[in-house]
């Protein structure tokens, strides 16, 4: 249960940030059109990244076990840097309103949501490099470490997408986000400590 709960919040503190994904299926929640299918690639595309970077970093172990306190230290610094991101997005003015515009077409919004999931190369660092690092840190424990992950990522989305015409007023306030990502920076903070203080072969 520890490794699933370590997973889920280390997945969520990743997650939710203010981006383009989250920006474009939160203006899609708010018209309620085509929710479904963009919460659909937003999950399914997290899934499969967090199972490929646990998997092939696990590989990877195996074969140069050397590798893993490299990718530790490497989980480390990307960790304390996205934390002083969100302290530096915390001290800014910004507001995230919805859109005014009539909703796109559903071959639109697909090409566009997969467009700001996969075209991000933040993804992969954070799915695949990070999610995958910090999970191998669990040893026999890293899909369970991966299963908290995806729950995090599953939940958010859906919470986003259907949540998102209720919570619009309280989202549009700029202290709402600040409160947000300062939460993000000091749960990244801590998840670096642990990860910084595991020892390898543990």
């Amino acid at each position: 249960m520890g490794a699933v709960l370590a997973g889920f919040f280390t997945g969520l503190s990743l997650i939710v940030a203010i981006g383009a994904q989250n920006a474009y299926l939160l203006r899609l929640g708010l018209t309620r059109r085509y929710v479904g299918v963009a919460m659909t690639i937003c999950v399914a595309s997290d899934v499969a990244l967090i199972l490929l970077g646990t998997a092939g970093v696990g590989v990877v172990v195996r074969s140069y076990p050397s590798m893993l306190n490299i990718l530790k230290w490497v989980g480390v610094a990307y960790l304390v840097g996205f934390a002083l991101y969100s302290f530096y997005k915390a001290s800014k003015r910004e507001v995230l309103l919805p859109s005014e515009s009539q909703p796109p077409a559903r071959k639109v919004v697909i090409a566009t949501m997969f467009a700001f999931t996969l075209l991000n190369p933040h993804v992969y660092l954070d799915t695949v490099l990070l999610l995958g690092s910090v999970a191998n840190q669990y040893g026999s424990n890293k899909w369970l470490f991966a299963i908290g992950a995806c729950a995090a990522s599953a939940l958010w989305f859906t919470s986003l997408g259907f949540g998102a015409k209720a919570a619009s007023a309280f989202m549009a306030r700029p202290v709402t986000w600040r409160i947000l990502d300062v939460l993000i920076g000091v749960i990244m903070l801590a998840v670096a400590f642990s990860v910084a203080s595991t020892h390898i072969g543990q």
